[in-house]
């Protein structure tokens, strides 16, 4: 895997994060890894409600963020869309889209609406998202099996964002 995000403004206060890596694994296995509640526990967030479009569910990130996602679009297995935090100061939306490359598939992530002066934590953040799906596939399983709360972080994404968050604060916001 080569996960990189990359940081662009999109006005003056907001701005963007896009994250994008090929994986070793079926569309479809890779779409449901990323569209399933177990599934997505093994890697990025605890999520509960009902998950179908226009619904809103909850999320526990493994970083501790915590809070609402309306689902836009899910057009499996390419295409996903949630806004963040609807109706809030804090909204941003999470688009995902998959395509088959070779005998793997890519997904790219991107991440609009936040504040610029956070797109290196939230690249940083990303990243490390990427790399836990990664390793998810690989074993098959959950890569936190301490798991984590919105008052504790999962111990492993936290010393990985802690490692890469700086080399993200030196590079120039596009």
């Amino acid at each position: 895997m080569t996960t990189t995000a990359t940081m662009r403004a999109l006005d003056e206060t907001r701005g963007a994060i896009r994250v994008d890596d090929v994986y070793d694994a079926g569309i479809d296995d890779l779409w449901e890894a990323c569209t399933t509640p177990e599934r997505l526990a093994r890697w990025i967030a605890q999520v509960d409600g009902d998950l179908r479009v226009g619904s809103t569910v909850r999320a526990v990130f493994t970083s501790t963020w915590t809070g609402r996602a309306r689902i836009d679009v899910c057009d499996a297995p390419r295409h996903l869309l949630l806004t963040m935090e609807p109706g809030s100061d804090d909204e941003t939306q999470i688009e995902a889209w998959l395509t088959e490359e070779g005998d793997g598939t890519r997904l790219v992530v991107e991440e609009r609406g936040l504040p610029t002066t956070h797109l290196p934590f939230h690249a940083s953040g990303w990243q490390v998202h990427l790399e836990d799906l990664g390793r998810s596939l690989e074993v098959g399983g959950t890569v936190h099996p301490e798991g984590w709360s919105p008052e504790s972080g999962a111990p492993g994404w936290k010393r990985r964002w802690d490692e890469l968050t700086p080399s993200y604060q030196q590079l120039q916001i596009g």
